[in-house]
């Protein structure tokens, strides 16, 4: 199971040439079988990129939100109890951003492997990465 970084969700959806060869693939055949996650807390994250106008778009954010959620076959995942408290345990290597370090323990819950161009969180070795 893969699990989409906040940026590759947008990246996917609004400048997919961003998006690496592999990222694209990973993609591509997650919505061919499985599906993929994406992070509760990354619908915030892109919540707020819209509304402080870093990410712009012809639609409501809410509208945006749920085309992202249907363009691709997804499931969110809620922070669990587990993933709170994997995402506190962290060494410094994975940096104090909360929706990284929730991102990142969701992967591990989820025994997945995240798509992420975020080079910290791919030099962690830490979480099972691709890019």
């Amino acid at each position: 199971m893969i699990v989409l970084d906040t940026h590759v969700i947008i990246w996917d959806a609004l400048a997919p040439e961003r998006l690496s060869e592999p990222a694209r693939e990973a993609i591509a055949g997650a919505n061919q079988d499985e599906g993929m996650i994406i992070c509760d807390i990354s619908l915030w994250e892109i919540a707020m990129l819209l509304q402080k106008g870093r990410v712009q778009v012809d639609a409501e954010p809410l509208s945006f939100i749920n085309l992202l959620l249907q363009a691709n076959k997804t499931q969110v995942q809620p922070i669990t109890p587990q993933i709170a408290t994997l995402a506190t345990q962290f060494p410094a290597a994975i940096n104090q951003d909360p929706a990284d370090r929730l991102i990142a323990a969701t992967t591990l819950a989820e025994n997945g492997t995240l798509v992420t161009a975020d080079r910290n969180l791919q030099a962690t070795g830490l979480i099972p990465t691709l890019w």
